[in-house]
Parts: C-alpha cells; structure tokens; sequence
C-alpha cells in the first residue's frame, strides 16, 4: 500500500534530502496510520463489547492512541517545513521532535490509565466471553500492526526521522501486546481460566515501556546528542581529502532538526602556507559540505608548525605520554614560547565525558607531566570535550 501510494503522489521519492519529499513520505505514513488505527480501533471495540474483556478494550484504546499520535506526527510534518523566519532563524525543523514527544505523552498517559484499569479487573473480576470472532479480530490486528512496524521502521530510516522511528517501536510493542491478549483468550477458551485482568496490566505495561522509549529517542536530540559517527566519518574524509588540511579537531554538529545541520570544526593547516591561498581552500570545503552534506558549515583555521622539527618531534612525544593517564586524552593546538630560563608548552587537552578523571585532576597530571618528562618546561592546558 505504502509503496503504490509513494509512486502515485511522489515525483521524486528516492531524493530524501529534499524537504518537500521528507514531508511527503511523512504525510502519507501518518495517514495510512490514521486509518489503519481507527479501523483496529473500532474491530477491537467491538471483539471488547462481545467478550466483556478488558485487555481487548485497553488494546483496542491503544489504538485510538496511537491513531492520535500518527496526527501529531502528521501535523508535525507539516509544520516543521516551515521556512525559517527573524524569530526562528535556524527554522522550524525540530517540531518534529516536539510532535513525536507529543506523541510518547499521549502513550504515556494512556499506559497508565489501562494500567489502573486492569488493576481494578484484577481486584474486583468480572466474566468474560472468548467467542471465534473476536479470536480473528486479534489475529488481523497483529498481521496488520507488524505490516506498520514494517513501513514506518523503512520509511523512517529512509528519510531518517526520529518520530517515525519511533512509531515503528510503538507498532511492535503494540503487535507484541495484542499477541498477549490472544494468548489470553485461548487460554480462557481451552482452560476457562480467567487471566484478563493480569493480561491487561501486562498490555498497560507495553505501553508504557513504548511511551518511554519514544519519549527518550524524542527528547535526546533536543536536548544535545553526538552526531552519528557515520555523519562523522563522512565530514573527515571530505575535509581530509584537501591536501592544504593536516588535521581537524573541535568538531560540533548543530543540529536544528532533520535536513537543518550547522557544522563548525578547526582545520589545521600549514603555519608557512600562503593565508590567501589557504582561505580560498577553506572556502571550498564549506562549499563542498554544503553541496554533499546539506548542511552549513564554518572551518576555523589553525596555523600549526610543520617544519620545526624540535616542535613537531615534542607534539609527538607530549600526546604519547599523555595517552599513557588515559588513551582517549588527545591533544591539539600544540604551540612552543620559548623564554630565557622556560619554556611554556602551549595546548589544547580533549577530556572525555566519561573520563575517570575530572577535568581539574586531568589538568594538574598534565601539568606534572609535563615537568617531570620535559626539562625547563611548563604546561599551559586547556581542557577541551569533544561533542561527536
């Protein structure tokens, strides 16, 4: 259905980069979900009346829920497309985000709600009826929720957005909950053993662990996350392959939300190089980022000594030194001032995050390091993290 629906309202569904395309894949997701979910809705209402079940009704809520969630996400496709404005200059991008922690309240609030009924079905049971019907309707709802998990994991990964990510998850847990409910009517129909109320609990739980993991895959990329390694990995070897760049450090990712990257880095170039040419060079890698990454990006130049031969050899020795503290210590921006009776080592240290060593323990063992392994020296550190 997805794949008929993308080739009849999608001119060009395989340039994912484009705005215009990512909203329409989003729009055409939310949907088929809207109807897929209201559908499942009113079939499990129905299997709920019948039976007197409250696992089945709290499914079948569920699915009103999630048929909420897919207009959320849909609206939320089609606002974060907005142009960027003076009051929003980066954008309107990460409305996708919002949208999709909108969208894990709403899961979240209705895990709880089934939760407290079930607790009530466990403490005061009531008759249920396991009918042929209602067994079918559960089969149908979870051929039909994988099928959602199916598109929205595809689609999600192919236009790279979070909240259809997350969807995904949610049509999983959903199929995975339904299957419970299934179990549970079989049971009742083979044993007449009554579990509804337990199997409720345990569908309310599925929800809430579904919420939870929207709500974190949401709000990370709001608050701050690395960038993936990948988009990484992807920048160095674009800027490494200028031969005017020795090295980059100091590398961040702004991201303003899907398709809206701000990129700054330090390239290190040749402290003996030509300024004008080098900047016509920086210049270039920009535009080359712009054009395969989509993204803005800023390049700091660092001048570095690539014919000293005293510097290079002490840069070398430093960072190997340095890396006997703590192998994930780096260092940049390494420069040598020499005075009358010292010399100051001048240098960037990169801590990081989960380093055993606070930064001002990294600092002052630095700082002794230096000392005792290179005469008449002195270290001058700043402490740096690295955001990718």
């Amino acid at each position: 259905m997805i794949t008929l629906l993308t080739n009849l309202f999608i001119a060009q569904k395989e340039n994912t980069d484009s705005p215009g395309v990512r909203r329409a894949y989003g729009m055409i997701c939310s949907f088929v979900g809207i109807s897929l979910n209201i559908l499942l809705f009113a079939g499990k209402c129905f299997a709920g009346l019948i039976s007197g079940s409250i696992a089945v009704t709290a499914d079948a809520f569920n699915n009103l829920s999630d048929a909420g969630s897919s207009l959320i996400t849909l609206i939320g496709f089609k606002f974060s497309d907005l142009k960027a404005t003076s009051e929003h200059p980066f954008g309107h991008g990460r409305i996708e985000y919002l949208s999709g922690l909108a969208v894990a309240v709403i899961i979240l609030l209705m895990g709880l709600e089934l939760a407290k009924s079930s607790v009530i079905k466990i403490i005061h049971p009531k008759a249920v009826e396991s009918s042929l019907l209602t067994v079918i309707i559960l089969i149908i709802s979870i051929c039909i929720k994988l099928y959602m998990a199916y598109y929205n994991r595809t689609i999600g990964k192919k236009i790279n957005s979070s909240a259809m990510k997350a969807t995904a998850v949610d049509s999983l847990s959903d199929s995975a909950a339904t299957t419970v409910v299934l179990i549970s009517m079989l049971i009742l129909r083979l044993t007449g053993i009554n579990t509804d109320g337990y199997n409720g609990l345990l569908v309310a739980l599925f929800i809430l662990y579904a919420g939870f993991n929207s709500a974190k895959d949401t709000i990370s990329p709001l608050l701050g996350q690395p960038a993936d390694p990948e988009l990484v990995q992807n920048i160095h070897d674009i800027v490494m392959a200028h031969d005017e760049i020795i090295g980059i450090h100091d590398l961040v990712v702004h991201d303003y939300g899907p398709g809206r990257l701000m990129i700054s880095l330090h390239g290190e170039v040749s402290g003996d190089g030509n300024i004008f040419s080098l900047h016509d060079a920086i210049d270039r890698i920009e535009n080359e980022l712009n054009e395969k990454i989509h993204c803005e990006a800023v390049i700091h130049m660092d001048p570095v000594e690539v014919n000293n031969s005293r510097i290079v050899e002490n840069r070398k020795l430093l960072a190997e030194k340095i890396k006997e503290l703590d192998s994930e210590i780096t260092i940049h921006d390494f420069r040598m001032v020499t005075g009358s009776t010292n010399t100051s080592l001048i240098f960037d240290a990169v801590i990081p995050f989960d380093s055993k060593l606070s930064d001002e323990e990294a600092r002052r063992q630095i700082e002794e390091l230096v000392s005792r392994e290179f005469e008449n020296c002195t270290a001058v550190v700043k402490i740096d993290k690295a955001y990718t």
